[in-house]
């Protein structure tokens, strides 16, 4: 899935409040459709209805902006390219690690950015500075120069336990409206999304929500019925209602010491393969009876999946209208968790895969199932700019 960050020229109305506001609002949008998603904000939660919603879902989102909105802030910069300059703006949260207290956001609202500022909730802006960034994840983490007095500080839990259909709440700047709050439930996990700052490689292990969420909302926390942070807004799907994108706590928990001590993160698994699902007709295609796993299309030449002896396709097949490599191995399993898909092989590398691990593959070739071990490497450096 391609993605397109910032407002486009064919979005009116989105222009419109960018001029209103003088500022391009910073945010991220899955471009499979062909609009942005619409969905209501308000500051904190308002009408009969909606509270009788947000208690059916044990959520009290009045106690929870009470007890997090203070933490919620503005980051923008500005942004220069061939047109020109321009203001960026998205959001962020502040979360206290070993003593000093920072700002989290997305990696696409610093990127390329210039004169940072961070906004508090009381109007008091300060002078910012990018201390660690990982685009594979879009995470960033900033200092502030302020007093100790304008952090509160979130707390972040762990997103291992979440479930589907779990009430979450997000807050930020949609449209430059800050303190804004929308509330909905866990509508999946393990997604993959693609984001041309990742460049060919997905993020992984994303979580699905229904909260409604705009552009300027990018960087801010996702917040379970204690208020504690379990996501990080980064994506919505264009022309949805109500269908956003969040990379998991769990991820900011396990790249955070390593943003702040070196500024980059280099720990995401590499086995140097593309793949598609699999399904019933690619299984008759194969000759199998498994429609579950992730077909490999192709292997990069001298990566650890090829020093591993996995096996591309290698011929030309076409499925409803669309064009597969077959032929190739299914990954059906690693280290013994089954594969479901793309999705599942990639959330599973993100999850629980580091570089320099060897891992059992289970696969499928020529209808047998055998077992593979692989020695992952390292994903190459993200593309700049």
């Amino acid at each position: 899935m391609k993605t397109r960050r910032g407002v486009s020229k064919g979005y009116w109305a989105l222009l419109v409040i960018a001029v209103i506001l003088g500022s391009v609002i910073a945010y991220s949008s899955i471009s499979i459709m062909s609009t942005p998603g619409q969905g209501t904000t308000t500051q904190q939660t308002s009408g009969t209805q909606d509270s009788a919603t947000a208690g059916s879902l044990g959520l009290d989102p009045v106690a929870i902006y009470a007890q997090d909105s203070a933490s919620i802030v503005t980051v923008e910069g500005v942004q220069s390219s061939l047109l020109g300059s321009s203001q960026v703006l998205g959001s962020g949260f502040v979360y206290s690690y070993q003593g000093s207290d920072y700002v989290i956001t997305n990696f696409h609202v610093v990127q390329n950015v210039t004169d940072v500022t961070t906004t508090f909730q009381n109007g008091d802006a300060y002078l910012t500075k990018v201390v660690g960034t990982d685009p594979y994840s879009d995470l960033a983490v900033v200092s502030v120069s302020a007093p100790t007095s304008e952090f509160h500080p979130l707390q972040i839990a762990g997103s291992s336990s979440l479930k589907v259909g779990q009430p979450v709440v997000a807050i930020g700047n949609p449209f430059g409206l800050s303190g804004s709050m929308t509330f909905g439930i866990v509508s999946q996990l393990g997604r993959t999304i693609s984001e041309s700052l990742a460049g060919p490689f997905a993020i992984a292990n994303v979580i699905q929500f229904s909260a409604p969420i705009n552009p300027g909302n990018s960087g801010g926390p996702l917040l379970d019925a204690e208020g504690s942070v379990v996501g990080i807004t980064t994506a919505t799907v264009e022309s949805s209602q109500g269908v956003g994108f969040a990379i998991p706590s769990d991820t900011i928990l396990k790249e955070l010491p390593s943003l702040v001590s070196t500024g980059t993160y280099t720990g995401h698994a590499y086995m140097g393969i593309s793949t598609v699902d699999m399904n019933y007709q690619l299984a008759q295609l194969e000759g199998t009876n498994v429609t579950y796993g992730a077909l490999i299309e192709n292997v990069t030449a001298g990566g650890p999946a090829a020093k591993a002896g996995l096996r591309a396709g290698g011929q030309v097949a076409t499925v409803q209208g669309s064009q597969y490599l077959i032929g190739g191995d299914i990954v059906v399993g690693m280290n013994g968790t089954k594969i479901l898909n793309t999705d599942s092989l990639s959330s599973y590398l993100q999850e629980y895969a580091l570089p320099k691990q060897t891992v059992v593959v289970q696969i499928i070739r020529d209808g047998r199932t055998m077992s593979v071990n692989l020695v992952l490497g390292t994903r190459p450096p993200a593309p700049s700019g």
